[in-house]
């Protein structure tokens, strides 16, 4: 799903840019004491925490302990660790405003509140209490520290455990708040918008509803076509231009033609590598590289330059085309529209095949750094992600992914056998009729979009689809280049979580 690839990189180069520099500015200030103190305040936050430059006076950070495993009554090593969550109550009507509460996903919680400006906009109108809650070996959230991602720690990485460590945050916290009769509302995007609504099916007695934005809450259960999503990106470039497709398919039989003659000098010098491909494998990590970089293109094919999951411009999706057919030398152009993303601030001299990009249970990327670990086993154990590219119905080289080789992957690498089936069984799939009070958002530029519900099912469960809107546009804040679809969706999104909290308000006075 949508990771930081650029972004983990992007902070090793930053940090090192950033250190030269700050050293550069103190010899130049030593005779004003007033110079060197500004310049100490604006070191780049990359030296706290990675891809953060600034934290954001709307939130203040704060950590909960959190019990280790909630469903083991007997072990007498469990123990609790320090759960992190941002906290903003500048709008809130204390003691009876509505709570907000963000699920978060597979990342640093920082990055989802910096980039889900339209929770905190709703919070001034309906005077919220918003709460960011980060998940469990993400971020600064690890159960066993530095030994989290080792078997068997990383074993209590489960989404019911992450479920669970929500409704036991947002018990306590609304007794410590004094917020017991105040709605709660949950919000999450991609993998947190799936579990808003988990939360809303499993804890409807805690949540009185919930915007799942662009969950694949279907394809992620093991649901429909499994060439699907990489279809859905090529038809993202090919609305672009029918040229932009084919070209892109022409440059990758260009490239298997290279690597069938083993003539890797020559690829190495057409895709700027750092090292010459040496075997076949190296040449199936290159395609995995550049599928992936039209991938979060795709996803992140917003109106205006971003700097979320990566460093992008204004609809990527179209610079890419662009690239792709400014010139005769269709490597070279495959070459600079992959850098787009991996080489957006352009310090890079080469691309090394390794370190920009990391093969794992998720053929839509991982990510980097530790995080990526934490999807990786999530893939490989509950999150069903057997996505196929084949060169028929997209523009890429066929790569599979079948249940055969998740499980051997899985089972060397985590010593775990996924359970293909396990989230529709236990979230309900697509019989979810009987539920209620949940947004489902999803955008037509979105390649997840199709893994999610895109009718509604009922009148309280609500498929909101954006013509314009990429993966999670809703979720972002205001901007003067929002499409007026998205500016619909938001309205519709706020009269409904409106309705909820009057409702909910009402029940709650009778309890």
């Amino acid at each position: 799903m949508r990771r930081s690839v650029f972004e983990e990189l992007a902070s090793q180069k930053i940090l090192v840019l950033s250190r030269i520099m700050a050293k550069m500015k103190l010899l130049l200030a030593l005779t004003s004491l007033v110079v060197c103190t500004v310049l100490l305040e604006g070191l780049p936050h990359t030296y706290l925490q990675a891809g953060k430059f600034t934290r954001h006076k709307e939130f203040t950070e704060k950590y909960f302990t959190q019990i280790r495993d909630h469903f083991n009554f007997n072990d007498v090593r469990n123990g609790t660790f320090s759960q992190r969550y941002l906290i903003s109550d500048k709008s809130w009507k204390r003691g009876s405003g509505p709570i907000f509460f963000y699920t978060g996903n597979e990342g640093d919680i920082w990055d989802f509140a910096l980039n889900s400006g339209f929770i905190t906009e709703l919070a001034v109108q309906l005077e919220a209490l918003v709460i960011f809650a980060e998940h469990r070996y993400y971020g600064s959230s690890l159960p066993f520290g530095k030994d989290s991602f080792q078997v068997p720690q990383i074993g209590l990485l489960t989404v019911e455990q992450a479920l669970a460590d929500y409704a036991v945050m947002i018990s306590e916290l609304r007794q410590q708040l004094g917020a017991a009769r105040c709605p709660v509302i949950v919000f999450g995007g991609s993998y947190g918008g799936m579990l808003s609504a988990y939360m809303r099916l499993k804890y409807p007695n805690l949540v009185a509803g919930a915007l799942a934005a662009s969950a694949p809450v279907l394809s992620t259960a093991g649901m429909g076509d499994s060439r699907q999503f990489f279809k859905d990106v090529t038809k993202d470039f090919e609305e672009i231009s029918a040229d932009c497709g084919d070209a892109v398919r022409e440059a990758f039989r260009q490239l298997k033609e290279l690597a069938g003659r083993q003539d890797y000098s020559l690829i190495q010098s057409k895709m700027s590598l750092c090292d010459a491909p040496r075997s076949a494998q190296d040449i199936h990590q290159l395609y995995g590289l550049l599928r992936n970089a039209f991938t979060m293109m795709a996803m992140l094919d917003y109106p205006y330059s971003t700097h979320f999951m990566g460093d992008m411009p204004a609809h990527p999706v179209k610079v890419a085309c662009d690239m792709m057919l400014s010139g005769p030398d269709l490597l070279v152009s495959l070459r600079n529209t992959a850098a787009l993303f991996y080489n957006a601030t352009g310090v890079l001299e080469c691309l090394d095949l390794y370190s920009l990009y990391v093969e794992c249970a998720d053929p839509t990327g991982c990510g980097l750094g530790p995080n990526s670990l934490a999807w990786d086993y999530q893939a490989c154990t509950e999150i069903n992600l057997c996505f196929e590219s084949n060169n028929l119905t997209d523009m890429f080289p066929a790569m599979t992914f079948t249940e055969a080789e998740r499980e051997r992957y899985c089972s060397k690498r985590w010593g775990v056998l996924p359970r293909p089936d396990w989230l529709g069984i236990q979230f309900w799939g697509d019989a979810l009729s009987t539920a209620s009070n949940i947004i489902f958002s999803n955008g037509d530029l979105d390649p997840w979009a199709n893994g999610g519900v895109r009718k509604s099912l009922t009148s309280s469960l609500v498929a909101i689809n954006i013509p314009d809107g990429a993966h999670h546009l809703d979720l972002r804040g205001s901007n003067d280049d929002d499409p007026e679809s998205v500016i619909t969706a938001r309205g519709v999104e706020s009269k409904l979580i409106a309705r909820w909290v009057e409702t909910e308000k009402t029940r709650l006075q009778h309890v």
